[in-house]
């Protein structure tokens, strides 16, 4: 297993992290599985086995059951690994059950510390942004949080570019808490955070934590244009995350099975490998339904692409070279900084636009 530094912080998360999205299965989560402590035991141990120190999990998970299931499996073990969680989400039926108040924030953090039978969290995210929160109220029960010892590090997840930099202007001048890590979808179907938030988490040091690196199995070969399988969430209703281009998604597919069949190795490694490959990114929340999942993932950290794969990954999937990149692209290459080329790298063979 590898280990990389979070960010511009000196914690080491695991290159593949362990997401608990599948425990408990309340409410909509069981068209993604129901997993409870026997089965959730047998995966976290799997996890360790492998080197995974970080888990990954959120207060709306299953409405709080699969944080009660975590704490449960790791008691006795707590201080061996390290705990992301979140809070943003609507949670309940009361006019302040969501969004990243002062109030919310520091409530729903107590309440995940009792449900992870734990008194830290060591990763605390914003799990959405709430554009009526003032950031400097955010920022501060962060703050408070942290002085309580109750959080080690603050995040985000799921911000747009202009979200993640306020956030962080606001902290340098009021000398509140840095974001360390931005929690973010993206796979070689869905590129566009390679437009903002790597070249904001290379160029400001923010780590990147992806969540659902296979695009929820859609990556992993076991989806084909002529094999859907019926037990999986997408046949129970499930949409996210959303894809506009099957087409597209297919021939992706291809080459990722192209790829492993000459490596002797899964398209699911492939797909992880890739993105372990990109700049930014610390670790990749994996999800899995059994031992043999969590394993064939573990095993991806230890795969290295050839410039050559890489690049037959990157034509199938780059996506359009949208202004002002290709204006930049034309006229300011000679200037770039690393967080330019956190973007403008896929686009290096390409001509004048």
């Amino acid at each position: 297993m590898q280990y990389r530094t979070l960010g511009r912080s000196g914690l080491k998360v695991s290159a593949i992290a362990m997401g608990t999205f599948s425990f408990g299965g309340r409410g909509d989560f069981a068209m993604v599985a129901e997993q409870g402590v026997p089965e959730a035991r047998r995966l976290v141990d799997t996890c360790i086995e492998g080197g995974i120190n970080l888990f990954d999990t959120a207060n709306m998970y299953s409405t709080g059951l699969a944080e009660e299931i975590l704490g449960e499996v790791l008691d006795g073990r707590r201080d061996e690994v390290l705990i992301c969680s979140k809070a943003r989400m609507r949670i309940g039926g009361g006019v302040n059950d969501e969004g990243a108040s002062r109030f919310h924030i520091i409530r729903e953090c107590e309440r995940s510390l009792k449900r992870l039978r734990t008194d830290h969290i060591d990763i605390y995210l914003m799990h959405e942004w709430d554009g009526l929160t003032p950031l400097e109220e955010t920022l501060a029960a962060f703050e408070t949080l942290q002085a309580q010892g109750k959080i080690r590090y603050a995040g985000c997840s799921n911000y747009a570019g202009w979200h993640l930099m306020k956030a962080l202007g606001i902290s340098e001048r009021e000398r509140l808490p840095r974001f360390v890590a931005q929690q973010i979808h993206y796979t070689l179907e869905a590129r566009e955070a390679e437009y903002e938030l790597l070249p904001i988490a290379v160029d400001q040091g923010v780590g990147v934590m992806v969540w659902s690196p296979l695009a929820a199995g859609l990556l992993s070969g076991a989806f084909r244009r002529d094999a859907f399988p019926e037990d999986s969430r997408q046949a129970a209703g499930w949409s996210e995350p959303p894809i506009r281009d099957r087409e597209r998604l297919w021939n992706i597919v291809d080459v990722l099975v192209e790829i492993a069949a000459e490596r002797s190795l899964t398209p699911a490694q492939i797909a992880l490998a890739w993105t372990l490959s990109r700049p930014g990114v610390a670790t990749l929340v994996t999800g899995g339904l059994t031992p043999d999942q969590f394993r064939d993932n573990i095993a991806a950290a230890d795969v290295e692409l050839t410039a050559e794969e890489r690049d037959r990954l990157n034509q199938v999937s780059r996506p359009p070279y949208i202004y002002p990149y290709w204006h930049q692209h034309n006229f300011a290459a000679d200037r770039f900084s690393p967080g330019d080329w956190a973007l403008h790298d896929s686009y290096r063979d390409v001509g004048k636009v």
